[in-house]
């Protein structure tokens, strides 16, 4: 695997943990949020993730196994399948006819936890990309 594959994976972890923050950060906002009816109502959206799988035709002579990848592709986006939260508030205009208001299936807690491994996992491969480019940078010093 040459140092550039390696800037390839990590600017796809990169890639895939911006979109992971920006849907907790969706859910996040829309934690509070109610509609008029439950169909309407926001429903935490989580992304998918897969490893994309490895060019082997790109290099015959790699070492690599097959199962290795080259980075990180997002499949899409998906709401949760989790019930909404149902409050007892009977003077809220949203209310349905027994006083219920349907609120997101966000957790909050769990949204929180999600943010902080994004967050990290982002810091980490920008710190691989780091790494990689000080080699390079270095590799082409070797020949002064």
């Amino acid at each position: 695997m040459s140092l550039f594959n390696v800037l390839d994976i990590s600017s796809t972890g990169m890639n895939a943990q911006t979109i992971r923050l920006n849907t907790t950060a969706s859910n996040i906002a829309n934690a509070d949020s109610v509609a008029s009816s439950v169909d309407k109502t926001y429903r935490a959206r989580h992304p998918i993730f897969a490893v994309r799988a490895q060019d082997l035709a790109a290099s015959p002579i790699s070492g690599d196994s097959a199962e290795s990848g080259s980075g990180v592709d997002v499949l899409g986006i998906v709401e949760s399948n989790a019930p909404l939260q149902l409050r007892y508030q009977p003077d809220h205009p949203a209310a349905n006819e027994q006083g219920y208001v349907s609120y997101p299936n966000v957790n909050i807690v769990e949204e929180m936890a999600n943010m902080m491994s994004a967050s990290r996992s982002f810091e980490t491969n920008v710190e691989v990309a780091n790494s990689a480019k000080q080699m390079l940078q270095r590799i082409l010093t070797l020949g002064q």
